[in-house]
């Protein structure tokens, strides 16, 4: 089967097909004649077992290990059975701070959030978690990337352009004025392949298609 095929039959997107392919979880073979994966149906069912473990918030390695009989799957969900618990009471947790936000009557400004937050380091200690606010963005991280590696960019063309059009670089040897224009083109080249492994770092790889499934 061609991975056209697969995507329709499991709803994955070819993305992160290739990208399970890509951490190992499957290994489809290849066509002698013409090199294409050949998807067999073992891994129909193989990514419509990551898909659903995936929806359930099992992390790629955990699946690895339990593809590779290093964890069960009895207690991969003993685990995140233990960790929905704790999110439960987490979200149990932070209801009863809203509740008492909003029973307080107080105003932004009126607001005792040093009490509060104080109170919060207390059940974190023992144990729960709140959103860390340091946690940036992703497309923030993105839009400043891809603002930096512009800006270095045009910076370089805007430099070589003055040397070659503003008669600056008149008279130079054929080779100097080749490397003023090789040297630049490398880097910018060099920024370019920087900025697109940053911006797949920064998307995982994986899609998150849980509200397509």
């Amino acid at each position: 089967m061609k991975i056209n095929e697969i995507e329709q039959m499991v709803g994955i997107t070819k993305k992160n097909i290739r990208f399970y392919e890509e951490q190992g979880l499957i290994k489809p073979a290849r066509n002698s004649a013409n090199g294409y994966r050949e998807y067999a149906e073992e891994d129909v069912y193989t990514l419509a077992r990551i898909k659903l473990l995936r929806r359930l918030n099992v992390p790629i390695e955990e699946i690895r290990q339990i593809i590779t009989g290093r964890l069960t799957l009895s207690d991969c969900m003993e685990r995140h059975l233990v960790m929905t618990a704790r999110e439960e009471e987490n979200i149990r947790l932070v209801s009863d701070i809203c509740g008492k936000i909003r029973g307080s009557g107080e105003s932004f400004s009126t607001l005792d959030a040093s009490a509060l937050l104080g109170e919060l380091e207390e059940l974190e200690k023992g144990g729960a978690r709140f959103v860390n606010v340091k946690k940036s963005d992703v497309k923030v991280k993105k839009r400043g990337a891809v603002a930096s590696a512009a800006v270095i960019i045009a910076l370089i063309v805007l430099w070589v352009a003055a040397i070659l059009f503003t008669g600056s670089g008149a008279g130079l040897p054929p080779f100097i004025t080749a490397l003023i224009v090789v040297l630049p083109a490398a880097v910018i080249i060099g920024l370019v392949i920087a900025l697109l492994q940053r911006i797949k770092e920064l998307n995982g790889g994986e899609e998150d298609e849980a509200s397509d499934y």
